[in-house]
C-alpha cells in the first residue's frame, strides 16, 4: 500500500461527492428556472395573443420615450442602425445618438447621411459627464426625432449619462447602436408602464437575438438565418437559453438583476435619483438595475421590474475568439464589480428575494462557477497523475453533465419552436441541434477560459472595454 493510497483516497471520495453535489445543484436550479419560465411564457402568450398594439400607437396615454444609443467606432453599422431607430412603430419618442469620441468615421457618416447641423440645446446636468463637443439636429424634417451628441470619450456609461441629461421624456430606452429593433419593439416595451397600478415599473427589458448572417434592408430585419460560423451559431443557442429559460423565470419571481444593455427601458426619474450609470464598472447595465432596485427597497417604495419574452432586439455577436474573449471577460469583470458594490445586500433579509435568492444565485452560479470548474479540472489532473482517479465515476459524471447540457439546449429550441418560431427553415433547426452536441466540448471551455481572463483582469486592475470590432450586417440587394 502506497502513501497516496492511504492518504489521498479519502480526499478523492470527498472531491467526488462535492463535485456531484454542485452539478446536481446547478442542474436542479436550471430545471426549476426552465419550469417557471415555461409557465410564465404560456401565461404571457395567452394574455397578449389578442392585444391590438395599434391602439397603443394612437393613444394619447402612450408613454413618451427617449432612445439613447451610445456609439464608439460603429462606422460599419451606424447608418443602418439609426435608420432602424428612426423607423419604429411609435409616435412619442426621440432618438439620441451619443458619439463617444469615436476614432473612425462614425460622426462623418451621421452628418452626411442625416444632414446634421450644430444646434443649441438646453441641458440639465444632473449627472456629471465628460465634455460635450457639440449637439446636432437634422435640417431634414424626416429626421426631426434625431439628436446626435459628439463628446469626449468616457466609456459607455458616461455616454448613457449624457443621454439621461439630454432626454426630454419620462422614460428612457437604452440600447446598443449596433442593434436592429423589431418594428413594434417600443410598443411592447412601453406596455408594462401603462399596465402597472399598485407598483411603479422602474425598468423593463426584452429578448435579444443574434443577427449574424440575417439580412437587413433599410434598417429592417427582412430574413432570419442561423449563422454558418460555429461560434456565433452556438451563441444563438446560448441566448435562447438565457432569455427564454432564465430571465423569464426571474421576471416571474420579480428577482431579475440584469436587463441587457443592448435593449432596456427605464424610469428616468428613478434612474437619476439612483445616480445614473456608474462609470466605475464595465457592467453598467446590471449595476444600474441592482442600484435602482436597492433605492426603491431602502426608500420603502413599491416597485417592479418587468420582462418581455418577445424577440425585440437583434444584435451582432462576436465571430472570432479574440473578440469573444474580450466580451466575456468584460462581462465577468462587470459581474464581480456589481456583486462587490452591493455586497451589503447578500443574504440580507432587508432586501427580500433580491438579497436572499437573486444575489446568492449570481454569486454561486455566475461568478464562482468558472473558478469551481477550473479548480475541479486541476484536482482531476492531479488525481490522474497520482493514478487514483475513479475512472468509472469520472466518465459517468462527464456523460451525465454532457447529456444534461444537450437536454437543456433542446428544451430551449423546443420553446422557441412552439412560441415565436423565428427560424422557420428546417435546415436552420438542425444546424442549431448539431451545435447543441458540439457546444460542451467547444464553446463551454472557451467561455470558462474567458471568465478566468476576467478574474485576472480584475485582479490586475483592468478597467477598459477593449476594442469590439464589428463586421456589419448583411444587406439585401
Amino acid at each position: 500500500m502506497t502513501f497516496f493510497d492511504t492518504d489521498l483516497t479519502w480526499l478523492l471520495d470527498i472531491y467526488m461527492i462535492l463535485i456531484l453535489a454542485y452539478a446536481i445543484l446547478i442542474m436542479s436550479s436550471y430545471l426549476i428556472l426552465a419550469y417557471l419560465s415555461t409557465k410564465e411564457l404560456r401565461s404571457y402568450l395567452k394574455k397578449n395573443s389578442f392585444v391590438d398594439y395599434e391602439v397603443l400607437l394612437t393613444s394619447e396615454f402612450a408613454p413618451k420615450l427617449s432612445l439613447i444609443a451610445p456609439a464608439y467606432n460603429e462606422g460599419f453599422t451606424i447608418e443602418e442602425n439609426v435608420k432602424s431607430l428612426l423607423s419604429l412603430n411609435y409616435n412619442n419618442y426621440q432618438v439620441i445618438v451619443v458619439n463617444d469620441g469615436s476614432k473612425d468615421n462614425s460622426m462623418e457618416i451621421l452628418i452626411k447621411t442625416y444632414d446634421l447641423v450644430l444646434t443649441e440645446l438646453d441641458i440639465s446636468t444632473k449627472v456629471e459627464t465628460k465634455k460635450i463637443k457639440g449637439i446636432y439636429t437634422s435640417r431634414n424634417a424626416a429626421f426631426k426625432k434625431l439628436i446626435v451628441v459628439d463628446k469626449e470619450n468616457g466609456g459607455k456609461a458616461d455616454a448613457l449619462n449624457v443621454g439621461l441629461n439630454i432626454a426630454q421624456n419620462p422614460y428612457v430606452v437604452c440600447i446598443d447602436v449596433d442593434c436592429i429593433l423589431d418594428k413594434d419593439s417600443l410598443l411592447k416595451l412601453a406596455k408594462p408602464f401603462l399596465e402597472s397600478h399598485d407598483k411603479r415599473i422602474i425598468a423593463t427589458g426584452g429578448v435579444v437575438r443574434i443577427a449574424n448572417q440575417c439580412v437587413i434592408k433599410n434598417g429592417r430585419l427582412v430574413e432570419v438565418n442561423v449563422p454558418d460560423r460555429l461560434l456565433p451559431r452556438i451563441q444563438v443557442l446560448e441566448y435562447l437559453r438565457a432569455f427564454l429559460l432564465g430571465r423569464m423565470a426571474w421576471g416571474r419571481l420579480d428577482g431579475l438583476l440584469l436587463i441587457s444593455g443592448a435593449f432596456g427601458a427605464f424610469d428616468k426619474e428613478i434612474a437619476l435619483l439612483a445616480g445614473g450609470y456608474s462609470t466605475k464598472t464595465v457592467g453598467e447595465d446590471m449595476e444600474l438595475v441592482v442600484r435602482m432596485r436597492r433605492y426603491m427597497i431602502e426608500n420603502k417604495l413599491p416597485y417592479s421590474v418587468s420582462y418581455i419574452p418577445d424577440p425585440l432586439c437583434w444584435t451582432e455577436a462576436p465571430e472570432d475568439f479574440k473578440i469573444f474573449k474580450k466580451q466575456r471577460s468584460r462581462w465577468m469583470r462587470g459581474t464581480i464589480e456589481t456583486l462587490s458594490f452591493h455586497k451589503k445586500m447578500f443574504l440580507n433579509p432587508k432586501y427580500k428575494l433580491l438579497g436572499m435568492l437573486s444575489l446568492p444565485y449570481w454569486t454561486l452560479f455566475e461568478f464562482l462557477a468558472p473558478a469551481i470548474e477550473f479548480i475541479g479540472l486541476v484536482i482531476t489532473i492531479v488525481f490522474i497523475v497520482f493514478g487514483i482517479l475513479n475512472w468509472y465515476f469520472f466518465f459517468l459524471l462527464v456523460l451525465f453533465v454532457y447529456t444534461f447540457a444537450i437536454f437543456f439546449s433542446v428544451i430551449a429550441l423546443y420553446s422557441e419552436e412552439k412560441t415565436y418560431h423565428k427560424y422557420p427553415k428546417q435546415a436552420d433547426f438542425f444546424k442549431l441541434l448539431l451545435a447543441a452536441f458540439i457546444e460542451p466540448f467547444y464553446f463551454h471551455p472557451l467561455g470558462v477560459y474567458a471568465a478566468l481572463v476576467g478574474y485576472k483582469e480584475k485582479i490586475m486592475g483592468t478597467h477598459g472595454w477593449g476594442e469590439m470590432t464589428r463586421k456589419g450586417f448583411t444587406k439585401k440587394e
